[in-house]
C-alpha cells in the first residue's frame, strides 16, 4: 500500500546521496600536491561543513546573517579556514575553484544505479539546501538521473523549515503523503514527518569519516529504513 500510495521520492544530497567528506579531502590533496599547501585535509573538511555549511545556515536561519546561497556560504568560510590553516600563495581562480568542490561532489557507490530504478516508478528530486546551479552541475558532472531539481533556495530559507518541504509537495503537485523524503539525517526526516511528508531512513556511517559522527537510531515511525537506495529500491518494489 505505502509504495502505491507514494508518487515522487525527494533526497537530501550532502551525506546522504553523495559523500562530501572523502571528495573534499581528495580535492584538498590533490591541490596540495599542486601548490604544496601543507594541510590536515580531512579536519579542514569536517570544520567547512560544521562551521560554514551548518552553522552558517543556522546564523541565517536566526536573522544573524542576510540570506545568501550556499555558495556564498562556502566561500565566506573557506576564505577563514585557508587563513586559520596557514594556507597563502593560491590565485584567486585556485580558491574559486576548490570552492566549487561541492558541485561535483562524488556519490556514494549505491547512488546512481538505486536512483535509476527508484525513477523507473517514481519521480525523484533533490531537495536539499544546495543552490539550484550547485545541484545542477552536481547532477551533470555525476550523472544523477533526476527529473528535477528542487531546492530550499527556491522557497528562500533552508530545511527544516517546514515551507522547504511543504513547497516541495506543492511544486511537484502532490500532497504531501505522497511524497517520501528520503535522508541519512534523522533531523531532516522527523521534520519532513511532521508536515505530513513519508520517510525513508537511509544510513550513512562514514558521512564523517571512521568514529565520526554517526547518526542515533531511526524513529521507529519511519515509514522505511534501508541499507542503500538499491535495498529503498527494492523496498519499495522496484
Amino acid at each position: 500500500m505505502l509504495a502505491d500510495d507514494v508518487k515522487a521520492l525527494v533526497f537530501d544530497v550532502f551525506g546522504t546521496v553523495v559523500d562530501w567528506r572523502s571528495t573534499v579531502i581528495q580535492e584538498g590533496e590533490a591541490l596540495a600536491r599542486e601548490t604544496g599547501v601543507k594541510v590536515d585535509w580531512p579536519r579542514f573538511a569536517d570544520e567547512w561543513r560544521r562551521d560554514g555549511y551548518i552553522a552558517g545556515m543556522e546564523r541565517i536561519r536566526r536573522g544573524e546573517l542576510p540570506w545568501m546561497k550556499v555558495d556564498r556560504l562556502h566561500r565566506r568560510k573557506l576564505d577563514e579556514l585557508l587563513v586559520e590553516h596557514g594556507v597563502t600563495g593560491l590565485t584567486e581562480a585556485q580558491i574559486a575553484s576548490f570552492n566549487r568542490v561541492w558541485h561535483r561532489l562524488l556519490p556514494w557507490p549505491d547512488a546512481v544505479a538505486g536512483l535509476s530504478r527508484l525513477r523507473e516508478r517514481y519521480t525523484i528530486a533533490p531537495l536539499s539546501n544546495g543552490d539550484v546551479a550547485l545541484l545542477t552541475n552536481l547532477a551533470k558532472a555525476r550523472k544523477l538521473p533526476w527529473d528535477c531539481i528542487l531546492s530550499s533556495e527556491l522557497f528562500r530559507t533552508f530545511k527544516p523549515d517546514p515551507r522547504v518541504y511543504l513547497g516541495a509537495a506543492d511544486l511537484l503537485d502532490q500532497p504531501p503523503s505522497a511524497v517520501m523524503m528520503v535522508a541519512a539525517h534523522v533531523g531532516d526526516l522527523r521534520a519532513a514527518r511532521s508536515v505530513g511528508l513519508r520517510t525513508a531512513f537511509v544510513p550513512r556511517p562514514l558521512e564523517w569519516g571512521p568514529g565520526g559522527h554517526v547518526e542515533p537510531s531511526p524513529d521507529p515511525s519511519f515509514d522505511v529504513v534501508a541499507t542503500d537506495f538499491v535495498d529503498l529500491a527494492a523496498k519499495l518494489g522496484v
